[in-house]
């Protein structure tokens, strides 16, 4: 039978309440100044210090403002290294703005492909409650990156500028999403009433006009072609006309994609390490490849990520920037926070029960650019170039003690000559399928 809380319980309650002085010092300081101010433990930072032994150099720090593109920011700022390199520049970016547009573009034919997918599936069931909950979310994954750039490349800051919807993409967005939701309508209600898939394709293609229509007022036309002008650390002017997203990846960032490789640390029962995953109906260009992760003990993204920055070559990777952090101070720290003193309770649910019950997932994408290794080789904090400007932080840079990066970070992405010979091999393997709805398919 079903119990309610009675009054009996409520004043017992108080009582436990005004039992424990400490409960009402923590009553004043968080109702006055907020839970997390409260709660901000001022000594991290003499843990965590802005010192690294190894550190990359790296361009200014990038802002993705009022929007959700960190994957892409993070990318691309991996990317601009390889640039700034090969043309002796003291600083770069490159356009987020231009795979933002083509992005939208492809997950609004990805959305409509799947809903053609699945037309027999119960309008009220969970997988096209899944299709129509967020069919244009601004987040992504590492290979859905690449699709863009493998069939986009990449083009300069200045060849396509941000706008107002680029770095605020809520509204443009919340009408695309009606939009595609209606034509999800209008293709089921035509499958119901016994139009064939060949002649709803038909339908599809009219809606993804109307959708390429919205992003150009939105974001702009991408350019087909542009002129790359710059000026080198030694004053020398470099002009190069007629490129393309494609040449310009080809010549100034020239990496093969397909070596990149993503690795997770997924730690509940139902993912062993060592075998490959993918998710289904998570993507974005429709003939790219698709998501692809290979599960590790943790301690294994930390070595694949360390070779690679002592390499000189920074690091993607994805975690759960919410919990334990700071976004003043940029401190990533389990104790940076302490939620558990302030209000006098336990945490207790480690790293898989938090993904089995709802409790944490990969929430943002950013960069190691450094990471501090102690007398003996381990690492015990990690530099981390972020993209919310350069007020947060240290001038915009996070840094990892490396306890949070065992329990919240979920992801890495490293060049596959930096995994051991059998991690290679385990890579060849068939991935298993998880759910749409897997904390691992989650976009940062």
């Amino acid at each position: 039978m079903n119990k309610s809380i009675s009054l009996t319980q409520l004043e017992e309650f108080e009582k436990d309440f005004h039992r424990d002085p400490a409960k009402r010092v923590a009553q004043l300081a968080v109702t006055a100044n907020g839970v997390n101010q409260s709660a901000t433990d001022p000594f991290a930072a003499r843990r965590d210090r802005f010192q690294f032994s190894v550190e990359l150099k790296t361009g200014h720090i990038t802002n993705q403002k009022s929007s959700g593109r960190c994957w892409m920011f993070a990318a691309l700022n991996t990317m601009r290294v390889e640039v700034m390199r090969k043309l002796n520049l003291e600083d770069f970016e490159l356009s987020q703005n231009y795979l933002l547009f083509y992005d939208k573009l492809e997950k609004s034919n990805y959305f409509l492909e799947s809903i053609l997918d699945t037309l027999d599936e119960p309008t009220n069931g969970r997988v096209i409650a899944h299709l129509l909950g967020a069919p244009l979310n601004d987040g992504g994954q590492w290979d859905m990156l690449c699709n863009l750039v493998d069939k986009y490349g990449v083009v300069p800051k200045d060849a396509m500028p941000e706008t107002a919807c680029s770095s605020g993409t809520w509204e443009v967005t919340s009408y695309m999403t009606r939009k595609l939701r209606e034509f999800a309508c209008v293709l089921r209600t035509g499958h119901a009433g016994g139009k064939t898939v060949e002649q709803l394709r038909e339908m599809k293609e009219a809606m993804l006009c109307t959708i390429y229509n919205m992003l150009c007022i939105a974001f702009g036309n991408p350019p087909k072609t542009f002129t790359f002008e710059a000026r080198d650390k030694d004053k020398t002017f470099i002009r190069e006309a007629d490129m393309t997203g494609r040449s310009f990846y080809e010549k100034y960032v020239g990496w093969e994609l397909s070596d990149y490789v993503s690795l997770i640390n997924a730690t509940t029962a139902d993912k062993p390490f060592h075998k490959t995953f993918t998710v289904k109906l998570l993507g974005n260009v429709k003939e790219g490849r698709p998501v692809k992760y290979l599960n590790l003990p943790v301690e294994d993204l930390k070595k694949a990520a360390i070779r690679q920055m002592q390499d000189g070559a920074p690091v993607w990777f994805g975690c759960d920037v919410g919990k334990s952090s700071t976004r003043k101070t940029g401190i990533m720290d389990l104790e940076a926070l302490r939620p558990d003193q302030l209000f006098g309770v336990e945490f207790g649910m480690d790293k898989a029960q938090r993904l089995d019950y709802g409790d944490s997932l990969m929430t943002h994408a950013m960069v190691f650019q450094g990471v501090n290794l102690d007398e003996n080789g381990a690492p015990d904090r990690w530099k981390v170039e972020n993209s919310w400007g350069d007020e947060p932080g240290e001038k915009g840079y996070f840094v990892m003690s490396d306890d949070w990066f065992t329990e919240y970070t979920y992801q890495v992405v490293v060049h596959k000559k930096y995994l051991t010979d059998e991690q290679r091999a385990e890579l060849d393997q068939a991935p298993i399928e998880l759910e749409p709805w897997d904390p691992m398919g989650s976009l940062a």
